[in-house]
């Protein structure tokens, strides 16, 4: 296994509350000022500790052991807390909505790393039991549940892992112009993606499509158009990085997941990729790109610039 910033393969000791104590490097600790209040109040809620100084080291030791298994930026810059899901995006609110006023709404979250922004969703009143989460680290859930002080029993949103770009987890059907004939499946029984199709009433991908290029980016819309449910109102919704012009990201020159450089779209490019996903009339695309402050990019590159794409897709 690789380890990278110097972190411990294993446990040098334990902590006060029996922890494996892993062996902090200080440039993992370095982004934890960027952690806002009201992310920190999230976990203050969810876990109980509320003293500051022992919230900061239970979450760095979660960060630690996570980096030991997966040395990822999102591990180093704490994107597991960072929330996505928050009434800052206007899709939020339609979020809400529809887990209040539909019937057994299922709300899918895809790239759900350790399941802080379906916890947020659930905090805010969308029901557990509608809640899908899917990663292709199982490892990472384990790691939400440790962050979180819960367990499945008492966070049971259904759970698995899996590639949304191989078909055995989630094959390409084209998008559904009625209900599908298939019941809505027991959620519990689930073990890939495919049984939802057609089923979904709202889907949170974020973070993900940028990770690709521009040709698997539009394989995955039209995966993803196929599991949503043609019911007017549901929706596919996140944020990623994106450009104030269509193409790759060369400013900070920051690679994707595979090295090269990271494909990004821009407000226009975007609605076009999902125009293209469904039949004329039958959806609204709202894109919006913003310029935002990054300053783990400026030791990179003097200048460096990012731009983050929020969006929503909602079927009329």
């Amino acid at each position: 296994m690789t380890v990278l910033l110097g972190a411990s393969n294993a446990p040098s000791a334990t902590n006060g509350n029996g922890q494996a104590k892993i062996e902090r490097d200080p440039l993992l600790e370095a982004s934890y000022s960027s952690i806002t209040p009201e992310e920190l109040d999230f976990v203050r809620q969810q876990t109980g500790i509320q003293n500051d100084v022992a919230l900061r080291e239970h979450i760095l030791h979660v960060q630690a052991e996570a980096f030991v298994v997966h040395p990822y930026p999102c591990i180093r810059r704490f994107a597991f807390i960072k929330m996505k899901l928050s009434p800052r995006i206007p899709a939020y609110n339609q979020l809400l909505k529809l887990g209040r006023e539909r019937e057994d709404a299922i709300l899918l979250d895809i790239g759900c790393c350790f399941g802080n922004d379906v916890r947020k969703a659930v905090a805010d009143g969308f029901p557990v039991h509608n809640v899908v989460a899917t990663d292709i680290h199982p490892e990472f859930w384990d790691f939400g549940h440790k962050l979180f002080g819960t367990t499945q029993e008492t966070f049971p949103a259904r759970f698995f892992a899996g590639d949304v770009l191989t078909p055995a987890h989630l094959d390409l059907v084209p998008p559904f112009a009625s209900p599908p004939t298939t019941p809505r499946p027991e959620l519990s029984t689930l073990a890939s993606l495919n049984p939802l199709r057609g089923h979904v009433s709202a889907i949170h991908i974020s973070a993900v499509f940028h990770l690709f290029s521009e040709e698997v980016q539009v394989q995955l819309a039209h995966k993803l158009g196929g599991l949503l449910s043609p019911e007017p109102g549901s929706i596919i919704f996140g944020l990623q990085s994106g450009r104030a012009e269509k193409g790759f990201r060369v400013e900070a020159g920051v690679p994707n997941s595979h090295g090269k450089q990271m494909f990004c779209h821009s407000s226009e490019s975007w609605t076009e990729l999902w125009e293209s996903v469904f039949p004329p009339g039958t959806i609204r695309v709202d894109a919006d790109v913003r310029e935002l402050d990054r300053d783990d990019l400026k030791p990179v590159a003097e200048g460096a610039k990012f731009w983050v794409l929020t969006w929503c897709v909602t079927r009329l």
